[in-house]
């Protein structure tokens, strides 16, 4: 049980008025506790800062965040604050209340430590969500400035995204200093102290939380991290810091991943060897443009929230199955030669559907949705336009089945037109060309 509060105890909300019984307690942080509680009937998340975090400062930022909309449902954002007359230390401090995080949210945390394992195509989509996350965020002129493995949780069925830990969200460039971040996922720039939270700094603390999500390990630990017996401050200081090398730059190889041979942890690059080339090209430029010149040019080297989600977003659409049975990425730079990480054959790829701006592997479970048709640029795939169907009469024939409320028109390998109404297919077929209506798409082989 937590020292601040009891089952039973009551907490008096400000914005409402309604009061909070205290329920099960769910754990502590450096901050502060978790408590289930019992908010107008209702079962929501308290957390209550300890009388030395329970600054004048952070009350008033709490104030703003509540007075404002969430950015997104994805954030379980402070809805009101909470005082406690005369329970002890509790007394001292405040608290805020947000939505529960449902059981099958889980977090990187279990990633790292595999006690989930989540499939390629669960763990890309997390990664689109969370970008999205950000971006809604930054678009309301705010700042996250602690992204770290603690606040980010996903559903490792569907990679569906909960952003929790709120409270230090400010406006953009805010000069207030109730964090910085969370070291190792600190811009280099903030660890050298050259620079306060800011919208770019939170796109490389995204960028390493992306890394580790795909990779299982730290970008900038590699040789030089091998070689320090105790990770102290001022060891993070010169490894993220003053002396930032990315482990798979392609020119300073002072830094580079050990391999697993060395390190048998894994911790300084070997798990990142392991998957760095089974991802899509344009993936590892985008990681080697984020810890390179993202490093050395903060303003302008890093990657926007919306070039991460177009990466992504291919990758997503590049996902396929190899005959064994493992997830692989088709790479139009390297197609069908590229063998499977896995078992070492050459896979077959499926039919490809060529894009105006991507190429959709039409694997069994592909889909269609607006933004492969250029009517949404966010990547939602709530929507779907799209999806793979057998000819009922003969199910070795694979067909792309409309599912939007528009015809499509598709023209076939004998130059021959026909439309295809909501509700049928067009069969699939090297050469067959189908027009959306605003982009068209031609089948690949």
């Amino acid at each position: 049980m937590g020292e601040l509060f009891r089952a039973g105890d009551t907490a008096r909300t400000l914005k409402s008025g309604q009061p909070c019984t205290i329920g099960k307690f769910l754990g502590a942080g450096g901050q502060g506790e978790v408590y289930i509680v019992d908010w107008g009937g209702a079962p929501f998340a308290l957390k209550w800062f300890y009388p030395h975090t329970a600054t004048v400062e952070q009350r008033a930022s709490l104030e703003r965040l509540v007075g404002i909309r969430a950015p997104s449902e994805r954030f379980l954002w402070p809805l009101d604050l909470a005082v406690a007359d005369g329970y002890g230390p509790a007394a001292k401090g405040f608290g805020y209340l947000m939505r529960l995080r449902e059981k099958r949210f889980k977090g990187l945390n279990d990633l790292m430590a595999g006690r989930i394992d989540p499939t390629f195509k669960v763990l890309v989509t997390a990664g689109l969500q969370l970008i999205d996350s950000f971006y809604r965020l930054h678009s309301d002129g705010l700042c996250y400035r602690d992204i770290n493995f603690g606040n980010a949780f996903f559903d490792p069925l569907t990679g569906d995204v909960l952003v929790c830990d709120n409270d230090n969200v400010a406006p953009n460039r805010s000069k207030e200093a109730l964090v910085l971040g969370t070291p190792d996922f600190m811009a280099p720039e903030i660890v050298t102290g050259k620079a306060m939270p800011s919208r770019q700094t939170d796109l490389f603390s995204l960028s390493v939380l992306l890394f580790y999500m795909l990779h299982i390990g730290h970008p900038l630990y590699g040789r030089r991290a091998f070689g320090i017996k105790c990770l102290d401050g001022p060891a993070r200081m010169m490894l993220c810091g003053t002396k930032a090398t990315f482990i798979f730059d392609p020119v300073d190889k002072s830094n580079e991943a050990v391999s697993k041979l060395e390190d048998p942890s894994g911790e300084c690059g070997g798990n990142a060897m392991n998957y760095w080339p089974i991802y899509p090209q344009a993936v590892r430029d985008a990681f080697t443009r984020s810890f390179t010149t993202g490093i050395r040019d903060p303003e302008h080297g890093r990657l926007t929230e919306g070039a991460w989600r177009r990466v992504l977003a291919a990758a997503r659409d590049a996902i396929f199955r190899c005959s064994c049975g493992v997830e692989n990425f088709f790479d139009d730079g390297v197609g069908a030669a590229k063998r499977c990480w896995a078992c070492g054959q050459t896979p077959a790829v499926p039919f490809r559907l060529k894009l105006e701006r991507t190429t959709l592997v039409l694997a069994a479970d592909a889909k269609l949705h607006p933004h492969h048709v250029g009517r949404d640029d966010g990547f939602d795939t709530s929507v779907t336009l799209g999806e793979l169907a057998r000819n009922p009469a003969d199910p070795r024939v694979w067909g792309l089945k409309n599912l939007s409320e528009e015809k499509w028109v598709a023209t076939l390998a004998d130059g021959s037109t026909r439309d295809v109404a909501p509700g049928k297919s067009v069969p699939l077929a090297e050469g067959v060309r189908i027009n959306f209506g605003t982009v068209a798409g031609t089948v690949d082989a």
